[in-house]
């Protein structure tokens, strides 16, 4: 695992806990919603599904937030992302229980099993039921423990770091080849955002493929940092500035809204063409 991301060192203050809040719509043109998002944290004996906001202190345990966006018809789209956070609510109990010091050691080998298995049930249930041949879902997945925040991702959703110092930096690669020209400086953000092709998977838990390869990485985090999960969707409607406009300066018109919530609305507004999800995390 690449811990090279990480912006500060163990000496930095620690923060003590989590405020969260998580929001999906359906858009302005969808009949059907395929985004799914899940906020759950989990100890040595049991997992807890949390609501859509909250607070809560590290000292409770770990936690887990993720976004999932699914494709395919008959609403087998839907089916699959539901699939990939059911999964993880499912499989991670086991998967804690294999190293009782959770992602301390080993954390590469722990998420990459945890992703290899929900994709293997995604191609099961696509070779099972013929109106499921050809799903799939991305899969962005962020675990926290006290100071350190440990990710997993496939697929073109999203998440973003904003240090309290300042700034929005995309910590995920999306696995398009929209995304390799951004990253190499091909073509601008803007035109990312509307190229024809920024669709057009690489790579995602999809149930006619064979093998993926997750992206995996750490970010040391300090009390004031975010963080944001989110679909594609999200960044349809917003730049990575209007982003960071909305979560760090709360214009008056979104200000009674939790994070999440104002993301949402104003992409939705902006664009609405997609399913939009977003989860915003604050250490505190």
């Amino acid at each position: 695992m690449d811990e090279s991301l990480s912006s500060n060192t163990r000496d930095a203050p620690q923060p003590a806990g989590l405020a969260w809040s998580g929001m999906t719509d359906v858009g302005r043109f969808r009949k059907n919603n395929e985004d799914a998002f899940l906020a759950l944290t989990l100890d040595g004996r049991e997992i807890v599904r949390l609501g859509k906001e909250g607070e809560a202190g590290l000292d409770r345990g770990d936690f887990v937030f993720a976004v999932s966006d699914g494709m395919g018809g008959h609403k087998a789209g839907e089916f699959a992302s539901h699939i990939a956070v059911e999964k993880i609510a499912e499989l991670l109990p086991a998967i804690f229980r294999l190293d009782t010091m959770g992602l301390r050691r080993g954390s590469g080998d722990l998420l990459d099993h945890l992703f290899v298995e929900i994709h293997r049930s995604i191609v099961k249930m696509g070779r099972a039921y013929e109106e499921c041949s050809g799903m799939g879902a991305t899969l962005s997945l962020c675990w926290f423990q006290a100071g350190w925040m440990h990710f997993c991702h496939v697929g073109d959703s999203r998440i973003y770091y904003l240090p309290k110092s300042g700034g929005i930096r995309q910590l995920t690669e999306d696995h398009t080849h929209v995304g390799w020209l951004l990253r190499t400086g091909r073509i601008s953000e803007v035109q990312a955002r509307f190229h024809p092709a920024r669709n057009q998977l690489s790579q995602a838990l999809v149930a006619g493929s064979n093998r993926i390869d997750p992206q995996q990485g750490a970010v040391g985090y300090e009390p004031g940092d975010r963080f944001l999960l989110c679909s594609d969707g999200l960044t349809d409607g917003l730049s990575a500035n209007g982003i960071d406009h909305l979560i760090r300066e709360r214009p008056e018109r979104v200000q009674h809204l939790p994070p999440a919530e104002s993301l949402v609305r104003e992409s939705v507004m902006a664009s609405g063409k997609d399913n939009t999800t977003a989860v915003v995390i604050e250490a505190t």
